[in-house]
Parts: C-alpha cells; sequence; structure tokens
C-alpha cells in the first residue's frame, strides 16, 4: 500500500501564519479520522466512480470515461445546460454461491458522473462511441467559442 507524506513548509514569518498552521492541522486532522478514511476510500457510501478524462482541441471537446465490463445499453449520456452527464448500471457477472471469496475489489451497481464543460457546445452534433470499456464522447465547440484569427492591418 502506498502511503503519502505531507510536506512541511518551511515556517514563514508572517505575523498570523500560526493561525493558518493551526487551521491547516485541524482540517488534517479531520482527514485522517476513520470516519473520513471510510467515506473518503470506500465506494460503499457513495457508488463507484468511473475514471474520465476531458480535454479540448481547436474544433472539439473530448471526453473519455473508462467503463469496463459495461454493455453499451446500459450507458446513458446526456447533455444539459453546458454539462455532460454519464450514468448507468455495472451488473454483478455472477454470483458464488458455493465459493468462499477472498477479495472483491471490481465494483458493481449505478453510477453517474457530471462535469461542466470548458466551452459552448452544439448539442446536435455530438457523437458518443463505446470500444474496448472506454466511452468517447466528441462535443464539438460552437463556432462563436472555437478560436479566431485576426489579421493585423498596418496603416
Amino acid at each position: 500500500m502506498n502511503y503519502l507524506t505531507r510536506w512541511q513548509r518551511p515556517e514563514l514569518a508572517w505575523p498570523n501564519f500560526g493561525r493558518l498552521t493551526s487551521l491547516r492541522d485541524e482540517i488534517d486532522r479531520l482527514f485522517e479520522a476513520p470516519l473520513a478514511e471510510l467515506a473518503r476510500g470506500s465506494q460503499l457510501l457513495s457508488g463507484w466512480t468511473p475514471a474520465l478524462d476531458i480535454f479540448e482541441d481547436k474544433d472539439n471537446v473530448i471526453v473519455k470515461a473508462e467503463l469496463p465490463g459495461m454493455k453499451r445499453e446500459e450507458i446513458e449520456v446526456s447533455l444539459h445546460d453546458g454539462s455532460l452527464s454519464i450514468s448507468g448500471e455495472r451488473k454483478s457477472e455472477s454470483k458464488h454461491e458455493d465459493a468462499e471469496v477472498y477479495r472483491a475489489e471490481r465494483f458493481v451497481g449505478r453510477f453517474q458522473r457530471t462535469v461542466t464543460l470548458p466551452t459552448p457546445v452544439a448539442a446536435d452534433k455530438v457523437k458518443a462511441q463505446y470500444k474496448d470499456g472506454i466511452l468517447t464522447v466528441t462535443l464539438p465547440k460552437t463556432e462563436e467559442s472555437k478560436p479566431k484569427q485576426i489579421e493585423v492591418n498596418v496603416s
């Protein structure tokens, strides 16, 4: 298991820096509490969340989501007010009634990811493709949001 070690900043000579450091320590302590670790590390409380990447080129915003083991029919994609939502449900493959389970790390159940897009897109031209467990949503930018080259005239 990997552990993160917090980097300690050398004390600065600011008058109220000690109070800010105390606040930061209190917040860190809150997140190090057992219940906070359970909420942060366990998917039982919030369901599972697929990883996704968002990037853009001059013409499109592209969203790629990892949805391994899902069927196309189990995935829903929608666009509303500049936000893209990807949701669905991954069902359990089989029950292990006569077997003892030693480890179960693959998540099943409902999920939903909603992300705000960085620029306006043409909703009527959005395309989604699902291949090898990766959902790729291509969202063409509106003409108004595309970068424009402006010619500089010499007078």
